[in-house]
């Protein structure tokens, strides 16, 4: 065999295992992607859980708040149904509104803030607060990396030849970026 015709082969054959280690890694970080998006999601529907037990410990003690507790109510069922991470960006910033608006009720009723189920139920919310926070700052990571795989020469090419495409971030709104307040000392 000609020495040009083994170069020729060996070059093609170093392409194309550079190409498939690309393909792989862009697979392996696509699949990161809806992982870390599946623990934003877990995290979410525990806070959504959470929400009709605390909606109806509100409603025993201020049952003639009907609008703040329907919309609580309204912004959890736009959060569950979210279905991609821009649609549960929204969601979560209403929903987060109407936590405040809920919270901002209860401190008129002394004996709402004295309830134990009811500061059990705070609780549990700052805390999932602190897990959706934690997810979506892996999530985001996990999109960072995966969309610099997909942006950047040379695997951008392989990218673009199998239709990979950049993954959305779960962006806090300005509005949720403030702590919802689930403290009434």
């Amino acid at each position: 065999m000609d020495t040009t015709v083994i170069l020729v082969l060996v070059i093609v054959a170093i392409v194309a295992v550079v190409g498939l280690v690309m393909y792989n890694g862009l697979i392996q970080g696509r699949l990161k992607v809806r992982e870390a998006w599946s623990g934003v999601g877990v995290q979410l529907q525990r806070r959504g859980q959470l929400i009709p037990n605390l909606v109806e410990t509100v409603r025993g003690y201020a049952a003639h708040e009907r609008q703040t507790l329907e919309s609580v109510t309204a912004a959890r069922s736009r959060l569950q149904g979210a279905s991609t991470p821009g649609e549960a960006t929204a969601a979560n910033g209403e929903l987060t509104q109407a936590l405040r608006s809920l919270f901002a009720v209860a401190e008129a009723y002394p004996d709402l803030k004295a309830n134990s189920g009811f500061r059990d139920l705070q609780a549990q919310l700052a805390e999932s607060e602190d897990k959706i926070a934690y997810a979506r700052n892996y999530y985001n990571a996990v999109v960072r990396d995966y969309n610099g795989r997909v942006s950047s020469v040379p695997s951008s090419f392989v990218a673009g030849a199998f239709g990979f495409q950049e993954a959305e971030f779960f962006e806090a709104d300005e509005a949720s970026t403030a702590p919802v307040k689930v403290s009434f000392s």
